[in-house]
């Protein structure tokens, strides 16, 4: 347990991405020229020259998407960096990505790197992720799922979000609420792919059916693109453009119960109908010394909106079962100024309304409601919560702060 502080001894100092496009509307760019160009833009942000990173900290396995690998060599050549002192990458896909600051956190406390960037770039021309199983060549494991016609991730999570629905009474109407308070976030957010496009009540339940009880609203957008976000010591951080904003606490890992996640169906009721996030979230909250109601803003990783609803039970904003009420209550809307017991999720409007880089724009709004500039900026906010995942292992989270001094 790192004490009433947190850990605090590295911060996020820049953040960058590209514009953001509807799936395969990137090209001809490549996965390799967007990553640069979050890169230099992570760079200008903090006032640092290309040249000063020296670390590399990937997660998904180094991968562009889940068809590409960017490597750290190709960067170098192109950026003109001349020389690394560490790269290194989380296993499995999107539920690494609030760890890998946590991977560039162990490289800078270490004294193997000063300056490390994590970047994610995606574009879908060749390999769309919404029908990821159904492209993959047969095996012990992919040859239970494919034959039952669980083609893509919004298959499985929906076996999982009926789980929820038979054990706990949740309604579609919880997922509609979550899909409906994180497009009104959206509405004002300059990049977002649905900037000033609303979403209401009779939209959502006359869309088309894709994995019931999952309709086209409640899945992530497929969308282009590239999220750059530079780590550095508290000491150096407090030298650049902007004010730091540390590393409170970060985790990654989970349960063997979880697992494999929604690739699995053998998991225990108790984590069958969760985020497997439980145990992500009582590591970061020892480690900060802090609770659920400590946190002012949660950018909960929302690929599917029922996972949003299980990630505010999984890290304790509400009890296990009672998510589908939380939310119908209105919790989870954003208000400038929230009551006790309210916490806005998803202010920039998340996967499903902003857009789909699998995970990298939550941590950028975590920067920006702690900078004071967020398009969306809660008042005050203090501490803000990223998640990763729900993904096969590792799932991860992260608890941001403002630096005072």
């Amino acid at each position: 347990m790192a004490g009433s502080n947190g850990l605090r001894d590295v911060a996020i100092v820049g953040v960058g991405a590209t514009d953001y496009y509807r799936r395969g509307e990137s090209w001809p760019r490549t996965t390799t020229e967007m990553a640069c160009e979050a890169i230099l833009a992570a760079c200008a942000d903090a006032g640092l020259s290309v040249k000063d990173i020296d670390g590399f900290a990937y997660y998904s396995g180094a991968g562009a998407g889940y068809g590409e690998k960017m490597d750290t060599a190709v960067f170098m050549e192109t950026l003109g960096i001349d020389e690394v002192t560490f790269t290194a990458s989380l296993t499995s896909g999107g539920g690494g990505s609030a760890g890998s600051i946590g991977l560039a956190r162990a490289a800078i406390v270490s004294g193997e790197a000063t300056v490390v960037v994590t970047v994610m770039a995606l574009q879908q021309a060749r390999h769309r992720l919404g029908t990821v199983f159904a492209q993959l060549a047969p095996d012990p494991i992919n040859s239970f799922i494919q034959p039952s016609g669980l083609a893509g991730p919004g298959h499985l999570m929906s076996v999982l979000a009926r789980r929820h629905m038979h054990l706990y009474g949740t309604t579609r109407d919880a997922f509609c609420e979550i899909a409906l308070a994180q497009r009104e976030n959206a509405l004002n957010r300059p990049k977002a792919r649905f900037r000033g496009v609303p979403l209401t009540r009779e939209d959502y339940f006359n869309a088309r059916m894709i994995a019931e009880p999952l309709c086209l609203y409640d899945f992530c957008q497929e969308t282009d693109g590239a999220v750059a976000v530079l780590t550095t010591s508290i000491e150096r951080a407090r030298d650049l453009r902007h004010k730091p904003v540390p590393v409170v606490a970060v985790a990654h890992g989970g349960r063997r119960e979880w697992g494999r996640a929604f690739a699995w169906m053998g998991m225990p009721d108790e984590y069958f109908a969760s985020a497997g996030n439980r145990p992500i979230a009582r590591r970061l909250y020892q480690q900060a010394g802090l609770g659920p109601a400590d946190i002012d803003v949660a950018l909960l990783y929302d690929h599917f909106s029922p996972m949003v609803l299980m990630q505010l039970e999984d890290y304790g904003f509400c009890e296990r079962g009672e998510g589908n009420d939380f939310v119908l209550a209105g919790n989870i809307r954003y208000s400038p100024d929230p009551k006790p017991g309210q916490i806005p999720v998803n202010t920039h409007g998340g996967q499903l309304s902003e857009a789909y880089i699998i995970g990298m724009t939550h941590i950028v709004e975590g920067v920006e409601q702690l900078r004071g500039t967020a398009v969306n900026q809660v008042n005050g906010a203090e501490h803000v919560l990223v998640t990763g995942g729900p993904a096969s292992l590792p799932v991860s989270g992260l608890i941001l702060g403002r630096d005072d001094r």
